[in-house]
């Protein structure tokens, strides 16, 4: 049973006019309960109200925990169990034990997300090799799954900004101790960047890329928080983004590095173009230039003409030539190593083929056009909720809160995944997924606190 809230009487008056339940409260929260005492992000009153929640909550942010902290690999003797599983089985389990109708939240995306599975599913079928395509199709229905637990559990504002500020902890974990490594090295370069703990963002240019994705999002929350913390704490949860930025510059991927030059001047302009503003934005971006290493302004210079830039355009060129020949389905889910191996062996330059390095040559050769265009509108539905946000917090009930914020750091996060994504082959890690979920989360709550 959810322990109440005691750190706000508005609370516990909505809490008791709906029965006692959290779960019921946060219809009355969309309406007329105040979040603004959590705004000041003090610890024990979102400790307090962390604990007040119900199950199915507190099971997907210690999702987030171990996926993206991952205490199992850091500790040993924790790595007994599969814990990613054993949270989302166990938010699923609570989600569906919660008293009360239950209501499952709209969007356009669940509709798209569904048919990209459906089409996977009969690309493994069909693929070239399909034995090969079993062997990885949990890496894609299992984001499915998250991705609906996700925009089913947070769907309150209070739910919403604690998820943010764990998925933002986690980042921050990985920002502050590797920046940090970073410059003990004298900000020096070496070919292999940083490394993340094992899993997702083990590999340097992965590791990038989810700087990228909470990056912006720090930034705009601390844009907005400013107002309620203190001089102190402005200035240390300003060290987030910072850091994050710093992570992108230390680890060598060049494509994450132009991403964050395309993110940063949308993100430092905030929505408004003014001669400050992009004087801002030009300065942040030189001073990025100015800290990279000369080894790496040495492989940008090389971009094109080095053999990992070769291999890549041949991978780019033979994956545009498997799609018009397989345009429905594609030669498979995960097929294109194998199938690029038994067509084009001459073209193999690092002695075994990979996956394609590009997210859209990855998803058509995996699905074939029909993929693609899933994959497509799943892209175009995250910068239609971000507008949708941005046009519902005119009204008076969300002109002062955290949704419209949220919506455009999540917005731009998503422009860094797409841009970096034009080099690695990332479709199927966290990183778009779980983002998607987060801007659907948000736009679902829009809706509910704008009356719609």
């Amino acid at each position: 049973m959810n322990r109440p809230y005691t750190g706000r009487p508005s609370l516990q008056k909505a809490t008791a006019s709906t029965g006692g339940n959290a779960a019921d409260a946060s219809v009355a929260e969309a309406v007329d309960v105040p979040v603004e005492p959590l705004y000041s992000l003090r610890v024990r009153d979102l400790w307090t109200y962390f604990w007040s929640e119900s199950v199915a909550f507190k099971m997907m942010c210690a999702y987030l925990i171990v996926e993206y902290v991952r205490p199992q690999s850091i500790i040993s003797w924790l790595d007994a169990l599969p814990w990613g599983q054993l949270t989302l089985i166990a938010a699923l389990i609570a989600k569906l034990m919660e008293p009360g109708p239950k209501t499952w939240v709209r969007d356009a995306a669940n509709t798209w997300i569904i048919l990209f599975n459906i089409v996977i599913l009969l690309s493994a079928f069909f693929a070239e090799y399909p034995d090969v395509s079993m062997v990885y199709l949990r890496n894609c229905y299992l984001w499915a799954i998250i991705y609906f637990l996700i925009i089913n559990v947070i769907n309150t504002e209070r739910r919403l900004l604690v998820f943010l500020l764990v998925f933002l902890l986690c980042g921050a974990k990985l920002s502050l101790s590797l920046s940090k490594t970073w410059a003990m090295r004298g900000f020096a370069f070496t070919e292999w960047g940083l490394q993340g703990p094992p899993g997702y963002f083990f590999n340097s240019g992965e590791l990038s890329i989810q700087m990228l994705m909470f990056g912006p999002l720090a930034l705009f929350l601390w844009f907005f928080f400013r107002p309620y913390l203190s001089k102190w704490t402005k200035r240390v949860l300003l060290l987030v983004p910072i850091t994050a930025a710093m992570v992108v510059i230390g680890a060598s991927s060049r494509g994450s590095q132009l991403a964050l030059a395309v993110q940063t001047y949308p993100t430092l302009i905030k929505g408004r173009l003014s001669l400050r503003n992009l004087i801002l934005a030009l300065t942040v971006i030189a001073t990025a230039v100015y800290l990279l290493p000369d080894a790496q302004k040495a492989r940008f210079a090389s971009a094109g003409d080095d053999k990992t830039s070769i291999q890549r355009l041949l991978y780019w060129k033979h994956g545009v030539e498997m799609v018009k020949e397989h345009p429905v389905l594609g030669v498979g889910y995960y097929n294109f190593p194998a199938y690029y191996t038994a067509h084009w062996p001459e073209d193999i330059l690092f002695g075994v083929a990979q996956l394609p390095h590009n997210i859209f040559v990855q998803v058509g050769t995996d699905a074939g056009l029909l993929g693609l265009g899933c994959f497509g509108a799943l892209i175009l539905q995250t910068m239609l909720i971000a507008r949708r946000v941005r046009k519902l917090s005119e009204m008076p009930a969300l002109h002062k809160r955290m949704l419209l914020p949220a919506a455009r750091g999540l917005h731009i996060a998503m422009w860094g995944f797409v841009i970096a994504g034009q080099f690695v082959t990332v479709t199927y890690y966290p990183f778009f997924w779980i983002n998607l979920a987060m801007m659907v989360a948000t736009g679902n709550v829009a809706r509910q606190m704008s009356g719609r």
